[in-house]
Formats: C-alpha cells, structure tokens, sequence
C-alpha cells in the first residue's frame, strides 16, 4: 500500500517489510515492530482500457431521510462539479448510486494520518505522541483549507487494526489482529478533534470474509468507516511483502454490501469505505463493483515517489477506473527519498482532475 510497484506483481521488490512479532519478555507478551518500511518501483506506464462515460444519477427531488433530514441534492451536484472542474475524459463523474442522507463525501474533504500505535515507522499516526500528531495534523488541516475555501475540512485517523505479516503466525494466516484496547485509544485520541476514524485490514494469506466481521462493534458506530488493502491480500499463497497482493470486484462488494447491511440495520448515515490501489492488477474487474446509496467507496492512489510518478499512477489506476470518489496519498518519508524529489502540496494534488476528496499522510 505504501509502494509504486510494477504492473507485473512479480516483479515488485519489497524491502524491507512491515511487520509486528509476538514475543516474550521477562514472561510478559509484548508485540514488537521488527521493520516498517518498504520500497517499490515504478508504475507502468501502461494504460488499461477506458470505463464507459457516464454521469451522475441526479433524482428530480430532494432525497428525504427521516433520520438525519434531507440530502442538498443541489449542493451535492455542485461539489461534484467542483471536483471534475476541467476533467475531459468523460468518466467522472460516475455514474453512481444516489448517497442517503448524512453523506460525508464531496461535501467535506477528508484529510486522514496513517499508520499504527505500535509502531513509528508504519505512519505519523504512531510516529509521534498523541498531543504532537493532532497539532500537526491541524497545522495540514488549515494548508488544505486554504487551497480550496469551498471545501470544508473534515480530520480523520486512518488505523492499521489488522495488519499484514511476514511470518505466518499460530493459523498461518500471515496478518495480525490489533486489540480492541488499541482500537479504543485511536477513538479516544480522535474525539479530542472530533475525527473520523477508519480501521485499515490487510487480509494476508486471509480473506476479507473472515477480517471484517472482527471489526462490527465498530463499524456499527457513526464515527467509524473502514480501508482495505488489495496489496497485502495474498491470493496467490505467496507471503506478504514478495509480491503485491490483489482484490477483486467480488471482494470489495462483500465488503461494501456488509457495510450497507449495518447502515440499514442500525439507521446509520453512509460509510465510507477506502480501497488503496497503485497498480492495474491490485483490483481486477473494477467495472462490476456496487454501488449503494449507504456506502460511498473511495479510490485511494497510495503509491510513493517523484511527483510525475505519482500523478501518473493516479491517472493510470484511479482517474482512469473510476468507482466513485477518488483519493491521493502523501508520504513524508517515502516521496523525498530519492535525491531531488519532494512532496506535493495540497495545490499541486488538487490540481488533478478529478480533485481528490480523500487525502491520506502516512
């Protein structure tokens, strides 16, 4: 998720990995960030084939939602745009199912730090004390605001709460699940800024079947939404970090029509559901995931390196397959590790066509 990778899975080189061990210390059981870091190469530059153009469904009236009012189609209509100002190609917007009531996405821009609690290499989430992390995410927050005053801000943290391995572990799975104590105290450090909080699952040698369910209590909450990983999803039975995993249509559909079932049941407004994505291959048959009115999915390039590489993976894998929302990630390591790079400012991000409506730091 954090890598430019080829098209080709195989030929990615991966090092080294993030992982979290269990071991034992003085009898106590403690986990421990053995590496959190990876590397990857270049995105082919290989097009894939063009969605159909579409536009969004615009219903003639309001939509009405007795629990949380009615949805400003016109507003809606106007975000949306906004976000393609200048986009030629046709496919955005999307055609779409018509969010419910109390849809976050595209009236705010959702400006998310990644990473998780044990370790300080994953991300900025766990990088730095709770007190430092927030004010610097304020401080990204207000440059945001700035480069597009239409479009209010919205801060979330982005929790790696299962994350891949590069051992097996007691069921082979090759991934491990964060306890609901960690879970807790990501949701107790985003209610001091009022910030959305997505769980993040790499599925490793398990599936999303099996994760998602783990996670309920949580989704069932307002605050709460969810990312999956397609890089870590290790079809193929090889181990997580050798090659870049792959999700397909069929995946992100449970996924997205389990989270439909939970708005439905619990009267809850639309989740949103984050899917990273920085080669052709990570998602296979991108034209047959669902859409619904309770779920709105998010696109999210997450691929590291020079700007040019970045803006070509995001025209090559998210502008170009369009689902519906798009996402940009930013790395303050991974972006500037090659001599005379940088990293990209909010501007400069917006300036892609569709703007992105999710940013994530890591």
């Amino acid at each position: 998720m954090e890598s430019n990778g080829h098209s080709t899975p195989d030929s990615f080189q991966h090092s080294p990995f993030k992982i979290l061990r269990s071991v034992c210390l003085a009898g106590v059981c403690i986990l421990v960030i053995v590496s959190a870091c990876n590397n990857g190469s270049k995105d082919s530059s290989k097009k894939s084939d063009s969605a159909a153009s579409a536009k969004a469904v615009v219903p003639k009236d309001t939509v009405a939602d007795p629990a949380s009012g009615p949805l400003d189609t016109a507003l809606y209509n106007k975000q949306l745009r906004h976000l393609a100002n200048g986009d030629s190609s046709g496919r955005w917007p999307v055609k779409t199912a018509y969010p419910n009531a109390g849809a976050i996405l595209p009236f705010k821009r959702i400006v998310a730090y990644y990473g998780n609690l044990y370790s300080r290499n994953m991300g900025v989430l766990g990088e730095y004390p709770p007190d430092e992390m927030l004010r610097r995410l304020n401080a990204e927050i207000k440059k945001w605001e700035a480069a597009d005053s239409t479009t209010p801000v919205q801060p979330a943290l982005h929790y790696i709460a299962v994350t891949a391995q590069g051992s097996p572990g007691k069921d082979g799975k090759y991934r491990l699940r964060m306890p609901s104590k960690q879970i807790d105290s990501v949701l107790h450090i985003a209610a001091r800024i009022n910030a959305l909080v997505f769980l993040d699952v790499q599925v490793g040698f398990s599936n999303v079947e099996a994760e998602i369910p783990t996670l309920e209590k949580y989704l069932k909450m307002p605050n709460v939404h969810l990312g999956i990983d397609p890089e870590f999803s290790m079809k193929t039975g090889k181990r997580p970090g050798k090659v870049i995993g792959t999700m397909d249509a069929a995946d992100v559909n449970f996924v997205s029509n389990y989270l439909a079932r939970l708005v439905k049941e619990n009267h809850l407004t639309p989740k949103i559901l984050v899917v990273h994505r920085f080669t052709k291959p990570m998602i296979t048959n991108f034209r047959n995931i669902q859409k619904h009115p309770e779920v709105q999915i998010v696109m999210d390039m997450d691929g590291w390196g020079e700007p040019t590489l970045k803006y070509d993976s995001y025209k090559a894998y998210v502008a170009h397959e369009p689902v519906q929302f798009t996402g940009f990630k930013l790395f303050y390591k991974n972006d500037i590790r090659k001599k005379g790079s940088r990293m990209l400012t909010p501007k400069e991000v917006l300036s892609q066509k569709p703007s992105p409506i999710y940013i994530q730091y890591q």
